[in-house]
Order: structure tokens, then C-alpha cells, then sequence
């Protein structure tokens, strides 16, 4: 079959909203989209441990810490999901995790802001967490297979650590002036970079019209930046913060919210690797690879042992 039957054979696929499976015949550049989304996208979930591991031991209660771990296992959890579906492209996750080491993977610029105080856990559950459901349900219903249906797990996980993130807010915003400051500061700081989130503006996005062609994304980063904002703007008023945005306001035309300007500068500068924390969440993970090289390979001789006595199993049966 020529190349070009097979490409209108994915394309009606594509438009009846088939999944696309791995064995299938796909465009290389396709392929190549979906690696470099799926694999950010571990990689995010990776790094993402990062910044509230830091947190774990110093939870003010008991609840708080168990909460924590089993939130930081879950994203733990995900980035395995996330490079199981991308190894199904032909990416060992091997390389995927050397270029995340060197610096040469992209992961999401929102983990190289600092968490300075308990209200940052709260605003990382709630808004961080927020937005990339946002996007993540979109993702569910993507066109490839694998990443679809690991994002239906995903997203479930992700909708529990939203709601721990914000119940952490509205505890604070009704305790003490000094909680109520800490959770308002905590939204103070991690607002604009939330709605960097979502990425560059649908003008500067090199992916997002392709993507959205073949049906990989659903509503561009645009679109997920706006419903974002409508959504998350009446749950900050409701445990009374204030969303840091002098231009703020309800557009009864459009039935949306007007926001201000992002700072660009800063989106680009984080992402090119001068955010805050960028060398520090990049040593980190090196510093755990290394350290966790004793324990991948007793995993790799454990499982040759294991397999040894199976074929000799098989051999005497």
C-alpha cells in the first residue's frame, strides 16, 4: 500500500474519532508530536514531585503528611503511565530520561517556582493542579490509544489533588489574619505563573494548530487559559482571596472574564532555563538518578534471575 493511501487512511480515522494504536501506520510527524508531548508531560509529572516533596515532613498535621505522600506517589505514578504510553512510539525510556537530565527535555515552567510556605502546597493543588486538568481532560478523549486511556486514570488522581489543594486554601482563608495573609500571598505568586501554564499565546504556538488538526489537543492553549480563568475566579472569592489582577473584570458581552496582560519575558525566560529553580530541579533529579542506580540494577538482576528459573521451569515441564 503507497504511502499516501495510508495517509488517507489515518485522516478518516483521525476525523471518524478512531484511536490511533500503536501498531498502526502513522505520519513521522505525528510520532514525533506525541513523543515530545507525552514525554513533557512525564517529565512534568517527575519534576512536579519535586517542589512539594519539600514539604512532606514539615505538614503541620499527620493527615497533612499522609495526604501529601499519597499525592506525590500519585504523580509518581503518572509519569510511569506517561512513559509507558510513550515508549509504544518507539522511544526507549531511556532516552527520554537522559534528555530530561542533560536539560535538553522541556518539562512544565511551573515547577521552577519555589514552594515558601505551607499555603504554596494549597496553591499548587489547587491551581497547578486546576489548570493541567483543565488541559488533561481535553486529553482523554486525544487520538492516540494509549495516551487516551492513561489519561482517564490520570485525571481522576488529579481531580482528588485539586480539591485537597483547595480545602488546604479555604482552611487557611478561615483561620488567623496571619493564614488568611499566608494563603493570599501563596495566590499572589502562583497565579500568572498558572496561566503560563496552558503556554504561549495561539499566535506564538509552533504546535498547537497541528496538534489541534490531528486531534491530539481539543481547544488551544488560548481557550484553556480563558476557561481556567472563568472557572477558578468564583472559587477564590468564595473562601474570600483575591485574584492578584487589577484588570480582572466579568465581560457580560462575551459572558467570560477580562484579564490583565501575562509577562511573556518571564514565560520565556523560565523556560529557556533561568526560572528560579531551575538548576536546583534539574540537580536534584540527576543527584537521585545517581543515587538510585544500586536499586535499578538489583531490579534488573532480580527480574533476569526470575526469568532464568522460568525457563528452566519451562524446560523441565
Amino acid at each position: 500500500m503507497s504511502e499516501s493511501s495510508m495517509l488517507e487512511i489515518f485522516e478518516e480515522k483521525i476525523k471518524r474519532e478512531i484511536k490511533i494504536e500503536p501498531r498502526e501506520w502513522m505520519p513521522d510527524a505525528y510520532r514525533k508530536t506525541l513523543v515530545r508531548q507525552i514525554s513533557q508531560h512525564a517529565h512534568s509529572e517527575i519534576v512536579g514531585m519535586l517542589p512539594e516533596a519539600n514539604w512532606i515532613k514539615r505538614a503541620p498535621t499527620m493527615r497533612r503528611k499522609v495526604a501529601l505522600l499519597a499525592k506525590v506517589q500519585d504523580e509518581a505514578g503518572h509519569g510511569l503511565y506517561l512513559y509507558s504510553a510513550a515508549e509504544t512510539l518507539g522511544t526507549s525510556r531511556k532516552t527520554m530520561i537522559d534528555d530530561l537530565l542533560s536539560g535538553k527535555a522541556k518539562y512544565s515552567s511551573i515547577f521552577n517556582y519555589p514552594t515558601i510556605t505551607w499555603a504554596d502546597i494549597g496553591a499548587v493543588g489547587w491551581l497547578v493542579d486546576g489548570a493541567a486538568i483543565m488541559n488533561q481532560v481535553m486529553l482523554c478523549r486525544t487520538s492516540y490509544g494509549p495516551y487516551a486511556r492513561a489519561m482517564v486514570r490520570i485525571c481522576k488522581e488529579e481531580s482528588f489533588h485539586q480539591r485537597q489543594g483547595y480545602e488546604i486554601m479555604l482552611t487557611l482563608a478561615q483561620g488567623s489574619q496571619e493564614q488568611k495573609a499566608m494563603a493570599q500571598d501563596a495566590l499572589n505568586r502562583w497565579w500568572w505563573p498558572s496561566l503560563m501554564m496552558f503556554g504561549p499565546s495561539d499566535k506564538e504556538s509552533k504546535h498547537s494548530a497541528q496538534s489541534m488538526a490531528w486531534k491530539i489537543k481539543r481547544k488551544s492553549n488560548d481557550e484553556l487559559r480563558q476557561n481556567f480563568v472563568d472557572a477558578t475566579v468564583p472559587q477564590a472569592r468564595l473562601i474570600g482571596l483575591s485574584i492578584p489582577d487589577p484588570d480582572l473584570k466579568w465581560n457580560e458581552e462575551r459572558g467570560a472574564y477580562d484579564f490583565g496582560d501575562i509577562d511573556w519575558e518571564e514565560f520565556w525566560n523560565v523556560v529557556k532555563g533561568n526560572g528560579p529553580c531551575n538548576k536546583q530541579r534539574l540537580d536534584d533529579r540527576n543527584k537521585a538518578h545517581e543515587e538510585g542506580h544500586w536499586v535499578r540494577e538489583a531490579a534488573l538482576a532480580f527480574a533476569e534471575k526470575q526469568a532464568k528459573r522460568k525457563a528452566k521451569k519451562d524446560k523441565v515441564a
